[in-house]
């Protein structure tokens, strides 16, 4: 009996060792919060059609911002690029969606100048307009559960949100980061990595 339990025992060990060894392999998936993100069609800073179909299959980054902030939008830009220029050394595959709150006044061009001032490739960077203001505050807080309010009176300032989210190849939110400071870039890499594997 207890030759046979120094058996099971050692063989246990086996198993947990083995299992601990292959969880440490790859990357392990980002948390999944199942949030699907709503059919949308917009512009983008070229002048042509663009919606969520054109994400299908792929995983991508997204945020929120508008040209004339005066606060968050342009380090958040920055931070974008700055991580977009991380992902590309990494070969890290995603492409980046930046949804203006400001579609009245954000138009392509405009969305265009303001990319390129703040360092952004627009060969897999998509700024997009060309919806009502309605649409895009309905988009952010359905599916991404971030607010969006119209500047106060007297104001020209939008409330948005200032995350950056990963979303996987079926349109499903897995995470959020904070895309105004303290930006986890090696954590949004591994986890697109992980989501390409």
């Amino acid at each position: 009996m207890q030759n046979f339990l120094c058996k099971f025992f050692s063989g246990m060990s086996v198993l947990i060792l083995a299992s601990a060894l292959l969880t440490g392999c790859g990357h392990e998936k980002p948390h999944a919060f199942n949030w699907k993100v709503g059919n949308f069609q917009a512009t983008d800073e070229t002048g042509q059609d663009f919606g969520l179909s054109d994400l299908k299959g792929k995983v991508w980054l997204a945020d929120f911002v508008f040209t004339h902030c005066q606060t968050v939008c342009p380090p958040m830009t920055r931070n974008m690029a700055a991580l977009q220029e991380q992902l590309k050394k990494s070969e890290a595959k995603a492409q980046i969606v930046s949804f203006t709150v400001d579609p009245k006044r954000d138009s392509p061009d405009v969305l265009k100048k303001f990319a390129k001032e703040q360092g952004a490739d627009l060969s897999n960077w998509h700024l997009l307009t060309g919806y009502s203001f309605d649409k895009i505050k309905s988009l952010s807080e359905k599916s991404f559960k971030s607010a969006v309010s119209k500047p106060a009176k007297g104001n020209d300032q939008y409330t948005h949100g200032t995350n950056i989210f990963l979303i996987d190849q079926k349109g499903t939110i897995v995470q959020k980061y904070n895309g105004y400071s303290d930006v986890p870039y090696d954590d949004i890499i591994k986890d697109v990595k992980a989501l390409n594997e």
